[in-house]
C-alpha cells in the first residue's frame, strides 16, 4: 500500500467526524432561523426587536454560514476520497442542494425583514421547519441505508455518456 493511500484512510474518519460537526451545527442553525425569524415583531419595544435582529444576523453570518460552507467542503473532501462516485450520492447530494436552498432563502428573510423597515413580514416557523426536516431525514435515510438506486427510471441522457470528455480523470474502481 502506497503512503498517500496510507495517509488517505488516516485522514478520512476525522474528516468525517468535522463533517458530522460542522453539518449538526448547520442544520440545528436550520432549524433555529425560522423559529428566530418568527419572532422579529416589530410591536416589541425598539431595544428587543434590534437584539433578536442582530442575533438572527449574526448567527447567520457568522455560525451557520461557515458551518455549511465547511460541512460542503469536508463532505466534497471525502467524497473524492473514498471515490464514492454512486446514484445515492448523488441523490444526497441533491437533497443537500435543497439544504442550500433552505440557507438562501433564511439569509434573504433575514436581510428582507432588516432592511424594508417594516414591510417584509417574516413567515411563521412551520413551512421551513417542516421542509428541512424532510431534507434532513431524506439525507440520514440516503447515508444510512445506502440503497441500490441504480434501477431508478432515469432519462437516457443521464444515464449514457454523450461524447464529450470530462476535463479530469474519473477514478475507477
Amino acid at each position: 500500500m502506497s503512503g498517500a493511500a496510507t495517509w488517505a484512510e488516516a485522514v478520512v474518519p476525522h474528516l468525517k467526524a468535522l463533517h458530522l460537526g460542522f453539518l449538526a451545527l448547520w442544520v440545528a442553525g436550520l432549524f433555529a432561523l425560522p423559529q428566530m425569524l418568527a419572532r422579529h415583531d416589530r410591536t416589541d419595544l425598539r431595544a428587543e426587536f434590534a437584539q433578536i435582529r442582530r442575533a438572527t444576523h449574526y448567527g447567520y453570518v457568522w455560525a451557520i454560514t461557515p458551518a455549511a460552507v465547511l460541512a460542503i467542503l469536508t463532505g466534497g473532501i471525502l467524497i473524492f476520497l473514498r471515490e464514492a462516485f454512486t446514484v445515492w450520492l448523488f441523490a444526497k447530494l441533491v437533497l443537500v442542494a435543497g439544504l442550500v436552498a433552505v440557507h438562501a432563502w433564511a439569509g434573504h428573510t433575514i436581510i428582507a425583514v432588516a432592511e424594508t423597515d417594516g414591510e417584509h413580514e417574516p413567515p411563521g416557523p412551520l413551512a421551513p421547519t417542516l421542509v428541512t426536516v424532510a431534507l434532513v431525514l431524506g439525507i440520514l435515510f440516503l447515508v444510512l441505508a445506502k440503497p441500490g438506486l441504480a434501477d431508478l427510471p432515469l432519462p437516457r441522457w443521464l444515464l449514457a455518456p454523450l461524447g464529450h470528455q470530462l476535463p479530469f480523470d474519473v477514478p475507477s474502481r
